[in-house]
């Protein structure tokens, strides 16, 4: 196991020049201890693997659909990022609230992942709504408990993204950070005892807030988002990563 892992959620942005270049970056830049991720669109996933191949980059999906084949235009099948992939992102927040993902699809979904070999990211985290409603410790437990049901993987990594601190710029602390990890981790006890977890923040984090998050006890690493689309900001993330010791 690395020390840390960053995992970089390009989203629905870069051109493909724009995509060969963050990774060339990312493979030159990369060191030991830290495991970095790159989960670029669909369209890009061949290229990335083959820029990063042989490197400690690894590559990630941003999403995946649950069934095998069949007629779902549109969609991505766990056979097929298998070829293409090592991880895959499940259950974005922008993937339950824009377009509806139930926690029963999410679990579909993650259980589907684990079939295939991939090793899912799994997203959670609370509204602003929530939260101010003090429900964040009901919201983070029904997501994560409802997930993981039917998980049969040995390997998963659990994202905390706070969605009223999602392109706020403003994280949460890493307090905040840190009571929410420590309560996924006790919702994961249910896992079997050889199953490898690691818990992530996600929601604004910068090369400026990442030490803060990556002290904490039970913070394994960050899902970068907006700053992982600048090559100078993610390679000082990797490099701040890689000073922090666990």
């Amino acid at each position: 196991m690395p020390d840390h892992i960053l995992v970089a959620n390009w989203k629905m942005n870069t051109s493909s020049r724009e995509a060969e270049l963050l990774a060339e970056v990312a493979r030159r830049t990369a060191v030991h201890g830290v495991e970095s991720v790159l989960c670029p669109p669909f369209v890009w996933l061949d290229r990335i693997r083959q820029i990063v191949e042989g490197s400690r980059v690894r590559v990630g999906a941003q999403n995946l659909h649950w069934e095998a084949k069949g007629a779902y235009t549109g969609e991505i099948s766990g056979s097929q990022l298998r070829e293409l992939c090592e991880y895959v992102i499940v259950g974005h927040s922008e993937r339950r609230t824009l377009f509806g993902e139930s926690d029963a699809i999410v679990a579909k979904k993650l259980h589907t992942a684990a079939a295939y070999g991939l090793i899912p990211i799994l997203c959670v985290g609370e509204s602003v709504e929530a939260r101010e409603a003090g429900k964040t410790e009901e919201v983070i437990g029904r997501q994560v408990l409802n997930a993981v049901a039917y998980f049969g993987g040995e390997r998963l990594l659990v994202a905390y993204e706070p969605i009223w601190a999602i392109g706020s710029g403003t994280p949460a602390t890493p307090v905040q950070a840190q009571a929410a990890a420590g309560l996924i981790l006790r919702c994961l006890e249910t896992l079997p005892g050889n199953t490898d977890v690691s818990v992530l923040y996600g929601g604004s984090v910068s090369p400026s807030s990442l030490a803060g998050f990556l002290e904490q006890p039970d913070i394994d690493g960050a899902l970068v988002g907006g700053a992982s689309l600048d090559a100078e900001q993610y390679t000082e993330m990797v490099r701040i990563a890689a000073t922090i010791t666990t």
